[in-house]
Formats: C-alpha cells, sequence, structure tokens
C-alpha cells in the first residue's frame, strides 16, 4: 500500500468571475498546482444538485450532477451564450462567499437563454438513452417543483404524488419543454465533468467523490421509488435518521432523511444500491461513503418526533450489501467514514470490509489529555487522515476556540515552537502518521480561521458557501506540501 497524499477542495470553492466554482479553466488550474504540491488525490463533497439548506448532502437526485457547477465560458466559447451576458449577470457581492439564492436564479437564466440556441447533437441523445433509468425520473421531478412552485412532491397533487399513470403522461406532455431543459443541463454537466476527470486523470490527479448514505425527503429517488423507504399508505416517513444524545448534543441530532427499506432492498439485490456505487465509480477514482456505521447499525427515530432523544437502533444490511457490490462491480476503491461514537460490530463490519476509515487530528486533543484513536501514533496504516472535515472548525480556529488543556497537550504533541504556525505542525503531523493517505481541507493549508469553515452540522443558513481567491493559494503553500510529501515518502514520485 502506497503512501499518498491529496487535498480537499469543492468545485464550489474554487475562484470563478461567475459567483461561484465551475468545472472550468479554474479546476484545470487547480489540478496543474495539485501536481506541483506533489499531491495524487483531490477529494470533492458530493456533485449533486442541491436543494434544501444548499447542502450538497441534501441533493435533489442520487444521480444527477449540480448544474449551477456548469462552466459558462464553455457555453461561450460554443456560440450558445454571449460572453457579455455572463459578465453583467448579478452574481452577489462578496467574492469570498456563495449567494446561492442569487447564483440559482441569475444561473438558471444564463443557462435557458444558451439552452435556447442548442440545437439537437448525437451526443445529447446518446446521453438521453443511457442515461434514461434515472433522468426521466428526475427531469420530470424538477419540472413538477417548478410547476408546483417548489413545494415538495409530498404537497403536490394526489395524482402525481402517488405516481398515477395518467398523471405521469399528463404532466410528462404539459411540461415537455421544461424537461428538455433539465435533460440539456444534465447532459453539460456530465459532457463538463468527464472532461474534467479526464484532464485531472492526464495530470496523474486521482478525484475522491461523496456519497451521502441518505438521500434527502425532498428528491426524485424517494419519489420514483416509494417501496425501497421507510414509507405508510401517505407516503410520509415511519421514521426517521438521525444520531443518538452525546457529548455535543444533548437531544441528538435529527436529520430526517427517510430510512431505507432494507428487506424491499434485498429483495432487489439491493439494485438501486449497485447502480448509485456503479454511477459514482464511473465520475470518481476513489468513494468516500458518509456515515458507513449505518450499514451496521442505523439510528431510527419516529417521523414527528422534534428531538432525537427517543429511537431505536436498528440492523443495517451489513455485508451482504458490500458482497453484492463487489459480486456485480467488483472491487470498488471505497473509504468508510466511521467517525463517532462507534460501536463494536462497526469496527468488526469494517474490518470485513477491508475498507479504510478515517481519522480526524484535531479530533486526538483533549482536556484530560489523555490517549485515543485520532492521534497520529495510533492510525493504522489502512486509514485516511485529515487534520478536519467539511463538518468541523478549520484547524486554526480549533485552536483559537479550544480550552487551554487541549491547547497545551496540542502544542507539546505537535512539538510546536513559539513562531511555528499551528495548521502547519498538524498537517506535518497528519503526513507523519501511518496512514497510507492524507488528505488536507484546503483551508487549512490556506491557514483560514472561522471565516474558512464550510458547514456546521445542525444548523440552517449561512453554510457550504466559502470561496477561495486566486490570491491565496500561493506556490509556497505547494512548496510546503510539496516538502512534507518527499520527507514522509507521499510523493507519487517516489
Amino acid at each position: 500500500m502506497n503512501r499518498t497524499c491529496g487535498v480537499l477542495m469543492h468545485i464550489t470553492s474554487l475562484p470563478s468571475p461567475y459567483g461561484i466554482g465551475t468545472l472550468g479553466k479554474e479546476a484545470e488550474k487547480f489540478a496543474d498546482w495539485l501536481v506541483s504540491a506533489g499531491q495524487s488525490y483531490w477529494q470533492v463533497l458530493p456533485i449533486g444538485p442541491t436543494g434544501y439548506g444548499d447542502s450538497p448532502y441534501q441533493p435533489f437526485s442520487s444521480f444527477a450532477g449540480n448544474h449551477l457547477l456548469i462552466d459558462l465560458d464553455e457555453l461561450c466559447e460554443h456560440g450558445l451564450l454571449d460572453k457579455s451576458d455572463c459578465e453583467n449577470a448579478d452574481y452577489g457581492a462578496d467574492p469570498e462567499y456563495v449567494d446561492y439564492d442569487k447564483i440559482s436564479k441569475t444561473r438558471n437564466e444564463l443557462l435557458r437563454k444558451a439552452f435556447a440556441k442548442f440545437v439537437d447533437d448525437v451526443g445529447y441523445t446518446s446521453f438521453v438513452l443511457e442515461e434514461s433509468s434515472w433522468l426521466e425520473d428526475y427531469a420530470l421531478f424538477i419540472a413538477l417543483k417548478g410547476k408546483f412552485g417548489g413545494k415538495p412532491w409530498t404537497q403536490w397533487e394526489e395524482d402525481i404524488k402517488l405516481r398515477r399513470p395518467a398523471a405521469i403522461e399528463k404532466y410528462s406532455e404539459e411540461l415537455k419543454d421544461e424537461i428538455r431543459f433539465v435533460k440539456w443541463c444534465q447532459y453539460i454537466f456530465f459532457r463538463q465533468w468527464n472532461r474534467f476527470h479526464g484532464v485531472c486523470k492526464a495530470k496523474g490527479i486521482q478525484i475522491i467523490g461523496d456519497i451521502p448514505i441518505y438521500v434527502s425527503p425532498d428528491c426524485s429517488d424517494v419519489w420514483a421509488n416509494p417501496a425501497l423507504f421507510e414509507l405508510d399508505e401517505r407516503l410520509n416517513p415511519k421514521r426517521v435518521a438521525g444520531v443518538p444524545p452525546d457529548y455535543f448534543s444533548k437531544t441528538g441530532q435529527l436529520w430526517g432523511n427517510p430510512l431505507y427499506n432494507w428487506q424491499e432492498m434485498k429483495k432487489t439485490r439491493y439494485d438501486w444500491w449497485i447502480k448509485r456505487v456503479k454511477k459514482s465509480a464511473q465520475l470518481y477514482d476513489m468513494l468516500r461513503i458518509d456515515h458507513f456505521r449505518a450499514f451496521d447499525t442505523y439510528y431510527a427515530i419516529p417521523y414527528g418526533n422534534e428531538t432525537a432523544e427517543h429511537g431505536n437502533w436498528e440492523q443495517g444490511p451489513g455485508m451482504d450489501l458490500f458482497n453484492e457490490i463487489r459480486k456485480q462491480l467488483g472491487d470498488v476503491s471505497i473509504i468508510a467514514e466511521d467517525l463517532g461514537d462507534i460501536f463494536d460490530s462497526v469496527k468488526k463490519l469494517l474490518a470485513e470490509s477491508g475498507f479504510p476509515g478515517m481519522r480526524v487530528v484535531q479530533f486526538g486533543f483533549n482536556p484530560e489529555n489523555s490517549d485515543n484513536d485520532h492521534l497520529p501514533h495510533n492510525y493504522p496504516k489502512n486509514s485516511v487522515c485529515y487534520t478536519g472535515t467539511h463538518d468541523n472548525a478549520t484547524i486554526m480556529q480549533w485552536f483559537k476556540e479550544a480550552d487551554a488543556a487541549s491547547k497545551k497537550m496540542a502544542k507539546r504533541y505537535l512539538n510546536k515552537g513559539t513562531f511555528d504556525k499551528f495548521n502547519v505542525c498538524a498537517i506535518r503531523a497528519a503526513y507523519a502518521s501511518p496512514s497510507f493517505l492524507t488528505v488536507i481541507p484546503i483551508q487549512d493549508i490556506l491557514g483560514l480561521g472561522k471565516r474558512g469553515r464550510m458547514n456546521v452540522p445542525s444548523t440552517l443558513g449561512g453554510n457550504w458557501g466559502w470561496r477561495m481567491q486566486t490570491k491565496q493559494l500561493k506556490s509556497k503553500h505547494a512548496a510546503l506540501l510539496k516538502d512534507l510529501a518527499v520527507t514522509y515518502m507521499r510523493d507519487k514520485k517516489q
């Protein structure tokens, strides 16, 4: 198992004159920067179409791409947009933050302009046929959301909520132009993604993707496949996902995602999951599966509860699912997000699967100065090490806000001198660890504080918006990572 390294940087956070990072030239430039920094991996957050709260972990589909990431310059090059249209549009006032409301409105207007000039080609026709298993449902779903004022599908008119054939036929005809627009957006997105992925591969950079374990309550997956989820006869969830009370939250976390009907899934040989993993394996070189523990045991909270205090632990599919994935798809490169309060049975499943788990440097430091799994000297080789994740404070914010005892432990453990930067010390410890792969969030490389944080779990608004400015990423950052990669045998040339 070769030692290697990478960077966590979501596409939306890339520099861009158009309000949000895209799959265009800045993405290619960042891939070049990764090469200069001795990196082999680029990890991104989920790339699905964001819905409620702008969270990439609550997409409208487990298969579709986020049309907000489409590179507008390419559409200009193809004659579908005028450069002035893009340059004069309103993308929000803050260049360091994604204004999702404005971005969504502006980009939809620009994409509709481009679509009006589009003439069917062989690529579009082939794409629609090849992706029909999910694309037909998704395109109709999005068109219907527009018709019903953005309401969740559970609040649509009864006939189409229940997918009665006559209603499907009626709305498919009525909304055919909008359906075609949605399909076209997906065609452009995946055409650009495949080009971007190919460019990264040619440079020796592999993409690590991210699969949210659960789906959003308001998504085409649930609407089109209600039997695969724990729903009642009115298609409301019977129970929903979350985690019980713990050190971080006295009432637990009530996520509200519908739970899978694993018995029904098993009858189909996990067909929906197989398709999901297959699609992801085409898009990425390695997959990170969020909340891996729920494949072993998952927490089920009765629908309607206002907190996560009164749920039950239920048995997940375990190795049965992963054996089926291996049987049908072969070996898929998977990272298991095994953070949080983990039962012994989860550790057993992880060992049996052979997947690497995760370790996080900032989790290791505590007021008790006690040894634990997140201190780098304890990392197993078959693990992926981070200084922090998208859900945590940046490493510099953590250091600023930590209690005195935890700070003292961290400074001693990392051998931080008076003039040493804490983020650099933490990155060095991650690189020196036994983990075969270390991935550092770009915010920690840049040494950003609170303003660089990507997400605060269980809060709505103000998340997922951070963007990097071109001037922030310097050659000195690449030189630091390159030196560490060479020193700790993670440089791909070794």
